[in-house]
């Protein structure tokens, strides 16, 4: 007898699409639903925050208000976005090592 049915259980599997975190979001900020709110001071600040904008496809709702500080973190963690590193490929052990020391990987690197 399989072990899913032990003790009387209803279900095969558990689903865990009901709770926990939520992997397949709709909106992301920075879309059409979930714009950027953005704060600036001065017209000109607010066409510089908007051409990044363009450039980058993201929508957002600049208000222009020379009472507030200027907030514009929303875009700018937006922008910090790591970038993933792809190394082209590594060299097996026998070939001369990348950094330049003219040894074996091997020997150099690969230790």
């Amino acid at each position: 007898m399989s072990k899913f049915f032990y003790k009387g259980r209803i279900e095969k599997k558990p689903k865990y699409e009901s709770f926990g975190y939520n992997t397949k979001r709709s909106a992301k900020p920075g879309s059409e639903d979930h714009p950027l709110s953005l704060n600036v001071q001065t017209e000109e600040r607010k066409a510089e925050l908007e051409t990044i904008a363009l450039e980058n496809k993201l929508f957002a709702n600049i208000v222009v208000d020379a009472e507030k500080a200027e907030d514009i973190t929303e875009l700018e963690t937006y922008m910090a976005k790591p970038q993933t590193t792809t190394f082209e490929k590594t060299p097996n052990r026998n070939d001369p090592c990348s950094c330049g020391s003219e040894k074996k990987y091997k020997k150099c690197c690969g230790k």
